[in-house]
């Protein structure tokens, strides 16, 4: 294997020490199938917990691990993109720090990456999350595909893979993990879908997927298509 195979695996974090170990264990089993070099970055969103702690303990016991950390909370997004900073790969895993992707999905989701295929997309075809994430979700996704057309079944699934030199290409703002799909096929990524196991929360509790963070997610939605319709005229003009 060469460095073109290693992968680095982006874990943004905020109040999740119940969940990281457990995490890390599943992770480097997983990642140790596949007979490529990885790495592991942990970004913590200036967690309240002992998440911070148990992060840098990791890194202590085990070479695969890296970690940036905020001094103040900063968001989701900000954490992705400070991840794909500091990552020493082209090819950059996404997953939440919740346990509820399987990390046993990215063998799989590696295996189509590269051929024809710039970007993976794991789809929770059978969610197991509370009924108000289910509601806001749809809801979300409504209101998202009447606007965006990225053409995937699970947008908001955490669980990707993609080349880490189109990553950062993309426009930075608050909330554009949630719209990653359709600013890579900007890029001119090729995106792939593929169906994989999501699992209940058993520690922690919650950040995402309330209904006034998909409510808040309707200004987003008018920057990304703005960034769109723009993206398309330039195309045209330079057809000319």
């Amino acid at each position: 294997m060469t460095n073109k195979d290693k992968f680095s695996v982006v874990l943004p974090v905020y109040n999740e020490q119940d969940n990281l170990k457990i995490l890390f264990g599943e992770l480097k089993r997983a990642a140790e199938t596949t007979g490529r070099p990885w790495e592991a970055v942990f970004v913590d969103d200036c967690s309240t917990d002992r998440s911070l702690d148990i992060i840098r303990e990791l890194a202590k016991e085990h070479d695969e691990v890296r970690y940036v950390a905020f001094a103040e909370n900063r968001g989701q997004s900000a954490a992705f993109c400070a991840g794909f900073d500091a990552a020493d790969s082209d090819i950059v895993v996404t997953i939440d720090s919740d346990l509820q992707n399987d990390p046993a999905d990215i063998p799989k989701m590696l295996d189509m990456f590269g051929n024809e295929c710039e970007m993976v997309i794991g789809w929770r075809a059978k969610r197991k999350d509370t009924f108000v994430k289910r509601i806001s979700s749809k809801l979300a996704n409504a209101i998202r595909d009447a606007i965006v057309d990225d053409g995937v079944h699970d947008t908001g699934c955490s669980l990707k893979i993609m080349r880490r030199e189109l990553l950062l290409k993309l426009p930075r703002f608050k909330n554009m993990h949630r719209y990653f799909p359709i600013l890579m096929k900007l890029q001119g990524a090729r995106i792939k879908e593929v169906k994989v196991n999501h699992r209940e929360r058993n520690a922690g509790v919650s950040k995402y997927g309330t209904l006034d963070r998909a409510l808040a997610g309707i200004y987003d939605l008018i920057g990304v298509g703005w960034i769109i319709k723009r993206h398309i005229n330039y195309s045209v003009k330079e057809k000319k």
